[in-house]
């Protein structure tokens, strides 16, 4: 159907050009936030547990309650499955570039107000702080499948698979980034506070003022997305988009034209046929969906559910296994801000190696796609 237009044809078979890799980076810095707004709060959940729940006289320094922890580290991660089935929906209905920008904002203010989580006890900062990183998790539920389906209708298809993988693969920097500044912080602190240890001091070993650490590590953020907020705006709507759902054969054809700096006809008769044959239509829980990618769509969604096990749980739980093989001295042995800054050594020694697997995962994955499907 896509080939028998013009402007679609001329996107399909267009060599790699500059504008591919502008998609690329504007698609990936989404991901790049929704990996470290996704996975920052395993970075900081060991310093919540002393801040708000150490108890005065108590042999070991507070954790957070598993209830509490099962809460503040997967809320998130529940807004993200909200947000990929209504903005998916949404971004089908009025456009990928109006949504689009709608969830980089919501990303923005949520990643703001995770970090300004107020309240007059711990459970009261705790909930305030699950508020909004379930919004936040919706905002990125929506980015998620928007910046995957906005870079494969910029894209060739040539290079289609390989420039989905380079947008998924961001997902890896992400991480990476997280625990870049949460060691700069944290070391930050270190240095100025120099505090002993919890079994030398405990109550020495806390002060106030670590409490803006995890506000930091969780605000710092909104900075990726907010930068690349006015790219995003900038970009046109996706002529599939434009021209199918939109029947806009004129602006698809004068914004292409732009994109590409080639002149392209306006196929109104085309788009109007291809718009109005019954044939092409379909719901997704039709039988001829079924037929035609029923298969595709049951095989995908399985891998990438058994992926996502070993892949969230790694990167939430981290701090966890780290701690039972002993890579790290009883929490009792250190301050503060050393049990912060010991994990997120170790974490950036993971992340480095994350960084890797994830980008050569992605790559193999749609290397693979691309193959078999000639996107």
């Amino acid at each position: 159907m896509a080939g028998q237009l013009g402007v679609l044809n001329a996107l399909d078979v267009a060599k790699t050009q500059w504008y591919h890799f502008t998609a690329i980076v504007i698609a990936g810095m989404g991901f790049f936030t929704d990996a470290y707004d996704l996975f920052c709060i395993s970075l900081v959940t060991k310093l919540l547990g002393r801040l708000y729940y150490t108890e005065p006289g108590a042999p070991k320094p507070g954790t957070l309650p598993p209830r509490v922890q099962a809460s503040v580290t997967g809320v998130a991660l529940c807004g993200t499955l909200a947000g990929q089935l209504f903005f998916g929906w949404l971004g089908d209905k009025l456009g990928r570039k109006k949504v689009y920008g709608l969830t980089l904002v919501l990303m923005v203010v949520c990643s703001l107000a995770s970090g300004l989580s107020f309240g007059s006890t711990p459970k009261g900062v705790l909930a305030t702080l699950c508020f909004f990183r379930f919004w936040l998790g919706f905002g990125i539920g929506g980015d998620y499948p928007l910046s995957a389906t906005i870079m494969s209708e910029y894209a060739n298809k040539k290079t289609r698979g390989a420039f989905i993988a380079a947008v998924f693969a961001m997902q890896g920097f992400g991480i990476l980034a997280g625990g870049i500044v949460a060691l700069i912080v944290s070391y930050a602190y270190d240095q100025k506070y120099n505090l002993p240890s919890y079994e030398q001091d405990p109550q020495g070993s806390i002060v106030h003022s670590l409490d803006y650490v995890w506000r930091i590590v969780l605000m710092f953020g909104a900075i990726p997305a907010a930068l690349t907020y006015y790219w995003r705006m900038k970009m046109p709507e996706t002529a599939r988009y434009t021209a199918l759902v939109a029947k806009d054969a004129k602006q698809a054809a004068s914004d292409m034209s732009k994109v590409l700096q080639v002149k392209l006809e306006a196929e109104e008769e085309k788009v109007k046929k291809l718009t109005e044959d019954k044939s092409h239509k379909y719901g997704l829980f039709s039988k001829e969906f079924v037929k035609r990618h029923g298969l595709h769509l049951v095989g995908t969604t399985t891998t990438w559910f058994l992926l996502d096990i070993a892949f969230y749980s790694q990167n939430l739980f981290q701090k966890d296994i780290f701690s039972a093989i002993g890579w790290i001295p009883p929490a009792k042995e250190m301050n503060a801000i050393h049990e912060v800054l010991l994990h997120k050594v170790h974490e950036l020694e993971k992340s480095c190696i994350n960084c890797f697997v994830t980008d050569l995962n992605f790559s193999c994955r749609y290397t693979r796609l691309q193959e078999h499907k000639h996107l």
